[in-house]
């Protein structure tokens, strides 16, 4: 493997990730460079695991929907793994699902049977959180090298920094949105009732609670009908 055009091409691909203009975008842009940065991965995607409850996150095929859903149905298999790995092992190769596969017993054969040939799941970590796993996928046996590996490690690491600033800066967005919204809603109220700032807000998170509506979607209202 040409160890220098690859790291170029991570360069770039850093660029690229900070570059997007979404979460969904950042995603789609790891799932989509691992086919084509990684040597024998023919699809990807990120798999989030949420207690034993699986998403599918910016798939470049349906097969990794499929093995995605066979792995959460059965609890158990490769990228499962690799999601829910709090210590140890945080990369998974397998090499030949043509062979016996004595750690997944039940997903195997299942695997073969959606045409895996190969495949391996990264952690996507970072020192703050663990967020899911890459999955790359060949439909061939024995297209995973070392090398693939390798390559496939140091795009989970940069995929796991992109994917980790790309949802804080959205929830930040979220948050300024937000608060310029609850602002709007505080300053209709004063004018309508004559309240202060604080008893505006009060009227607010009152009616939030005893509603049980969140306290944006009630400051929404208020802005589109003018009152409470």
């Amino acid at each position: 493997m040409d160890w220098r055009g690859f790291a170029e091409q991570m360069a770039t691909l850093a660029r690229e990730l900070l570059a997007q203009s979404s979460v969904e975008d950042t995603l789609a842009c790891i799932t989509s460079s691992a086919v084509e940065l990684v040597e024998g991965c023919d699809a990807a995607g990120i798999l989030i695991l949420r207690g034993n409850q699986v998403q599918t996150l910016a798939p470049t095929d349906q097969l990794v929907v499929d093995s995605d859903q066979t792995q959460e149905r059965l609890g158990e298999g490769p990228c499962f793994d690799a999601a829910r790995s709090k210590e140890g092992e945080r990369i998974y190769r397998i090499a030949d699902f043509t062979q016996e596969v004595p750690r997944w017993p039940d997903y195997a054969p299942r695997a073969r049977d959606l045409g895996i040939g190969s495949m391996m799941g990264f952690l996507l970590y970072t020192e703050e959180e663990e967020l899911g796993a890459l999955d790359m996928y060949s439909y061939k046996p024995g297209m995973f090298t070392e090398a693939s590996e390798t390559a496939g490690w140091l795009l989970a690491s940069h995929a796991a920094v992109a994917f980790s600033f790309a949802r804080t800066h959205t929830q930040m967005e979220q948050a300024v949105s937000t608060r310029h919204v609850i602002g709007e809603a505080m300053g209709i109220l004063m004018g309508e009732r004559r309240l202060t700032e604080q008893e505006a807000f009060d009227v607010l998170r009152r009616y939030s609670q005893e509603n049980n509506i969140k306290l944006r979607e009630v400051a929404r209202r208020v802005c589109e009908r003018g009152s409470l």
